[in-house]
């Protein structure tokens, strides 16, 4: 290969591995290093003996992602108040045609799955990614991950069943999602308590994302009344100068982003089933907003 063919090779699967990256860290920083980790090794490797590109560079980045993730671990660090991911622009366009497919890659980026991975062995989160966001064959993850078949679907069934039990059941009609945003957010502005209540569910719950570093709830508020009076109170200080909103694609639904001025103040999402509002969620830590677009 060319200089430039090894470029365009590794650009034309870079959505893919950023795609694995994101799914198994949680962090699009962390993601995005572990790809450029991943093109240093590429760019390196004797091309020779790679039989299909693809494949060897989703595992050299699934395998990089597992030694991330485990160092992560071994630290052990605390976090202030509740964790969710870094939203992550999903945009999927015209890459993705298929309704299932992106069906499949919405849910398995969406922040209630991905709270649900963080639980998960790095193995475990590996081959569940592999499996049920890109469906690659088992025989092919046992080959990335250097494990015995068997061993493989033994792990996968785990980190299924675990997913299974843990993730809530909500809808995913980006339509219905972003009515709902709206209208939630109209009532917040207008003070109107009785209307807000009326999109939430009553076992509804608010999950805020500060890491101390911003204005947010320390713990998970849930109830109707809870979450309503609380988003009640926070749009009536006008807490947040210079307001403005804008609406993106993130984590595979619609998002509200909440500017300051021309920076990202906050990022909120809502998760929907059968009409009502089943989960709020709101990313207050600047560390998690600094690459979304303005």
């Amino acid at each position: 290969m060319t200089a430039d063919t090894v470029t365009d090779v590794f650009q034309e699967h870079r959505p893919v591995l950023l795609g694995v990256a994101y799914r198994m860290l949680g962090r699009v920083a962390d993601a995005e290093d572990v790809v450029q980790e991943a093109w240093l090794r590429w760019s390196a490797a004797d091309r020779s003996e790679v039989r299909e590109s693809r494949a060897y560079l989703v595992r050299v980045t699934t395998r990089l992602a597992i030694d991330r993730l485990r160092q992560v671990k071994a630290r052990g660090e605390t976090y202030v108040g509740p964790w969710l991911p870094e939203p992550y622009v999903t945009d999927f366009g015209d890459a993705v045609p298929d309704t299932a497919e992106r069906a499949v890659l919405a849910d398995t980026v969406s922040l209630a799955v991905l709270v649900v991975l963080e639980s998960l062995s790095p193995l475990e989160r590996a081959v569940f990614v592999l499996r049920e966001a890109f469906g690659y064959p088992y025989a092919d993850i046992a080959a990335m991950l250097d494990r015995a078949e068997p061993a493989v679907r033994q792990l996968a069934g785990r980190a299924r069943r675990h997913v299974e039990e843990r993730r809530p059941r909500y809808e995913v009609d980006p339509a219905q999602r972003r009515d709902l945003t709206e209208r939630f957010l109209a009532a917040a502005g207008d003070g109107d308590l009785e209307g807000l209540m009326s999109l939430l569910a009553p076992d509804v719950r608010l999950v805020g994302d500060s890491g101390g570093k911003s204005k947010a709830p320390v713990r998970v508020l849930e109830t109707a009344d809870k979450v309503g009076r609380f988003v009640l109170g926070v749009a009536h200080k006008g807490a947040v100068p210079d307001l403005s909103f804008r609406f993106l694609e993130l984590n595979g639904g619609p998002a509200l982003l909440i500017l300051s001025g021309d920076k990202p103040d906050s990022v909120l999402q809502l998760d929907v089933a059968d009409g009502l509002i089943h989960s709020v969620y709101i990313v207050r830590n600047p560390d998690k907003l600094g690459s979304l677009p303005v």
